[in-house]
């Protein structure tokens, strides 16, 4: 796809995709997310993203939700453990008000004490609720056995107690040391020139001090495998299978994505959503996931099921496991897998908000970005061998961590 990179003096970057439609889409990435906190500090990040649509040095809550909602337009944002993302979709016309709006909640945010407290109210019900789905929070938890004693393994939303003594000199610490202006992507996708685009962004962003990059973060030790049963008050048990695995910049990262997606990712088609509850009806909900980050990865499975019949489903699990490692996938299998891959990469490109925040995403990680060819060249080039390595270094059972939420007996 064709794309436009435009750099202010200080740092941060437009990312223009040129789309004929009369919808638009646009984000703001900062890199910056839960991992750059202090234990003290957990759900800080968070807790910002909440906080920009507070109150700005010029708009009130109402004034900043209505601000794109009035013209029909969508505005959302997360955190991840890396970064914080502000999105929008609008039509055409609402393009300089989008671009001013990220300016005015982003940079010039006020967080006053009154607007703090009653969103930390707001987050711990949140905190509250995410602790009453297990299937959720069973992955923040084995987060916590994978990347022990490292901020990857903390939950975003922080804990009651950290989140309750957050104050506006930990917002305005934070902001400081880390938005970085040269790790900043404003992204925009839609029916505009190049020139038009650059001129209502650079209105709105070279006024931004510059606060250049400094890399403070530190890659987490390699994790002790760790089996581990909680007992909860639940009805149906749950059990995350995994361990770290390659980084965003791993030579193999590419053939674990395919890996995961053959093992079980989208699609019911899936090995293990075959066999396990398919074929033996074992489990409703079973699912695997690789998360590669900057200097480090994870590669999870999750699976639900009663409690009779954890063991039956972790046994099966694992002799997929053994079956992959032992009998490599022939070059038939592998381009089949291939085939599977490139075909739901391709329908993703149907999702254009999602498009321009990966796109968005590639720039502040590889400083540039693949096209969709390129994408499935290096999809096409990864070879049974790789696979076979792949299969063997992440799926051995004796370097897997496990946790299981089992009901209180």
């Amino acid at each position: 796809m064709e794309y436009n990179v435009h750099t202010l003096p200080n740092g941060i970057r437009l990312l223009h995709v040129p789309s004929a439609s009369a919808i638009s889409h646009a984000c703001i990435i900062i890199n910056s997310g839960s991992r750059d906190e202090t234990e003290s500090q957990a759900g800080l990040a968070h807790f910002i993203e909440h906080l920009i649509f507070k109150r700005t040095e010029k708009r009130n809550t109402n004034q900043i939700l209505n601000r794109l909602e009035s013209v029909g337009a969508d505005l959302n944002a997360y955190t991840t453990k890396e970064y914080t993302c502000i999105h929008a979709s609008f039509l055409h016309p609402y393009l300089d008000r989008t671009l001013e709006l990220f300016n005015d909640i982003v940079f010039h945010s006020t967080f006053p004490e009154e607007e703090m407290e009653k969103e930390k109210g707001v987050i711990l019900d949140e905190i509250a609720s995410y602790l009453d789905q297990p299937e959720e929070a069973i992955y923040d938890d084995f987060e916590d056995i994978v990347f022990a004693d490292h901020p990857l393994g903390r939950n975003i939303l922080g804990t009651t107690e950290s989140v309750e003594k957050l104050s506006q000199q930990d917002i305005k610490d934070f902001i400081a040391a880390n938005y970085h202006t040269d790790k900043i992507v404003v992204a925009v996708l839609g029916d505009y020139s190049l020139a038009k685009a650059v001129k209502i962004f650079t209105k709105y962003y070279e006024e931004i001090a510059a606060n250049l990059h400094q890399n403070n973060r530190k890659a987490p030790a390699q994790s002790q495998v760790i089996t581990r049963i909680d007992q909860k008050p639940i009805m149906q048990a749950h059990t995350m299978i995994g361990s770290t695995a390659y980084s965003l910049h791993h030579p193999f990262k590419t053939g674990l994505l395919l890996l995961n997606n053959l093992l079980c990712g989208t699609g019911m088609s899936s090995i293990l959503n075959l066999q396990i509850r398919e074929k033996h009806g074992i489990a409703y909900s079973i699912e695997s996931g690789y998360s590669p980050l900057s200097d480090t990865g994870i590669f999870t499975l999750y699976f639900g099921t009663d409690k009779e019949k954890v063991n039956r489903a972790q046994s099966l699990i694992y002799k997929e496991f053994k079956k992959i490692r032992e009998n490599p996938l022939t070059e038939v299998q592998l381009q089949k897998a291939k085939n599977k891959f490139i075909g739901q990469i391709a329908l993703g490109e149907e999702n254009r908000i999602g498009l321009i925040v990966s796109m968005a995403k590639s720039l502040i990680d590889y400083d540039k970005i693949d096209s969709l060819e390129t994408v499935f060249q290096k999809i096409q080039a990864v070879n049974t061998q790789d696979m076979a390595q792949i299969a063997d270094e992440i799926l051995d059972e004796k370097n897997l961590s496990v946790l299981t939420f089992y009901p209180l007996a």
